[in-house]
């Protein structure tokens, strides 16, 4: 199997799509993994995956998540730059959330995957946990799918200039059933369970694949706006007439 005796690093592993990630791979044979989180691992994982506890939005972290894991785990195979979180919220002036957000989901993973560029000269695999959100945004979410889209977009660039040895791939989820859509905001439509992204998320990255759809509804929907245009603003206005909803009961 593709993962079996891989060496992997997987961030923001203490829920949804890491944990799910981070369970899946412990059954693969000879597997090791460092999973980390700027939050406690509290999940009971098997003997394979150390537990690590760092806040991977600075870069002096990173470059000592790359340094404890070649350490303790030798030459990295995987990296999942998987940490992120999202803002749902009526637009405000805060250079800080802007920094905050853009440092963990955007700058986090491209830092990486410059470092691990420069150390290793041997096979790696990157992939990057963006968001269906970086191709068609929605109200309340505009700093969160801008981080996405640019992921994106360097994603598609940096596969010209990368070395040959990396290989890059981009999941794209829709709205996964996590946490925050139980607290922080309502769920869009589709949605998808954690364990149903981490499927789709090996099965694509085992193929070397450059972007991952995990819902066969998100790759419908590109075809469906492409020959009906109206289709994605019509369902932009109803999930604005949601966030303004939502809005006024918060």
């Amino acid at each position: 199997m593709h993962y079996n005796n891989k060496n992997i690093v997987i961030t923001g592993a203490a829920s949804g799509i890491g944990l799910a990630l981070t369970q899946k791979l412990a059954e693969f044979q000879g597997v090791k993994i460092l999973a980390t989180d700027i939050n406690p691992i509290s999940t009971e994982l098997p003997n394979s995956v150390i537990c690590h506890q760092g806040d991977i939005s600075k870069p002096e972290q990173i470059d000592g998540l790359l340094d404890l894991a070649e350490g303790e785990l030798g030459q990295i195979d995987i990296f999942i730059a998987n940490a992120g979180f999202a803002y749902y919220e009526k637009q405000q002036a805060s250079w800080q959330r802007i920094h905050d957000i853009f440092s963990c989901n955007t700058f986090s993973p491209i830092y990486t995957a410059q470092v691990m560029a420069e150390r290793y000269s041997t096979p790696f695999q990157i992939l990057i946990t963006a968001s269906f959100m970086g191709y068609h945004s929605l109200a309340g979410y505009a700093l969160y799918s801008a981080t996405k889209s640019a992921l994106i977009a360097w994603a598609d660039s940096y596969r010209w200039e990368k070395p040959d040895n990396a290989s890059v791939s981009v999941l794209c989820p829709v709205a996964t059933k996590t946490e925050f859509f139980q607290t922080k905001a309502p769920v869009p439509w589709p949605a998808q369970t954690a364990e149903q992204v981490a499927n789709a998320a090996l099965k694509g990255l085992a193929k070397y694949q450059r972007i991952i759809f995990p819902s066969q509804l998100s790759q419908i929907s590109r075809l469906i706006n492409w020959l009906l245009p109206i289709t994605l603003p019509f369902y932009q206005h109803i999930e604005a007439l949601k966030f303004k909803n939502w809005l006024k009961s918060n």
